[in-house]
């Protein structure tokens, strides 16, 4: 498996525009990315202006895939207007988990 988690930091008056472009984004990863496993999206406590994604895909060609879709290219780059400055990324790989089980194993 291959993820990512994304820190978002928005601009003073950037919250809703970036939380009605990612409304608009998740329901088309969800009928067109099969290699998608998780797409979460979240807030922070306490922090109005920052935004963490966390991402997960069965492999690098589902990310790079996901990537390439009209949608995601929509997001990346009407995002931008919204943002205080460059994405926070990291890269991942899936050690160890629960409820996501069956997806987790290597195959046989």
């Amino acid at each position: 498996m291959y993820g990512l988690v994304v820190r978002f930091t928005l601009t003073e008056n950037g919250a809703s525009g970036f939380d009605q472009l990612v409304k608009e984004l998740v329901p088309s990863i969800q009928r067109g990315e099969p290699g998608t496993i998780v797409y979460a999206t979240h807030t922070v406590e306490g922090q109005p202006n920052l935004r963490i994604f966390y991402e997960l895909y069965r492999d690098r060609e589902a990310f790079d895939e996901h990537e390439r879709q009209d949608h995601t290219r929509r997001f990346l780059a009407e995002r931008e207007q919204f943002l205080a400055g460059p994405a926070d990324v990291d890269f991942v790989t899936l050690q160890t988990a629960a409820g996501i089980a069956a997806v987790s194993e290597e195959p046989a």
